[in-house]
């Protein structure tokens, strides 16, 4: 068993958001995404399914031509191949969930 907490130890970055890997599991990668109001995590696309949950705050989920406004307690799932961005309303805490074969090097980079 394992555990953590989306809500404590928030350490946010003024430039970009920050990403912090929570847990690991048999089949897949849990990670919170900090962001400031209007930090954005341009368009890009994983090769497996993602589920996104905003904890806290608004955010602006963009997927081809369609933006979906997500407030606290939404959630949305997407498949793999998929374009999309991720632009903060206001300061957010986004649940990330990843399968096990992603890459967390892939997500870093999304924010360089």
């Amino acid at each position: 068993m394992k555990k953590a907490s989306l809500l404590e130890n928030l350490e946010y970055k003024t430039d970009k958001p920050a990403i912090k890997v929570m847990l690991e599991s048999e089949f897949t990668k849990e990670i919170r995404i900090l962001f400031r109001k209007e930090h954005l995590m341009k368009k890009h696309q994983t090769p497996y399914p993602i589920v996104i949950e905003v904890v806290d705050g608004e955010i602006d989920f963009g997927v081809n031509t369609e933006v979906l406004k997500l407030k606290k307690g939404d959630l949305v799932s997407l498949e793999g191949g998929v374009p999309h961005d991720l632009f903060a309303v206001s300061d957010s805490i986004v649940r990330l969930t990843l399968s096990k074969d992603d890459k967390l090097k892939r997500v870093q980079n999304v924010l360089n």
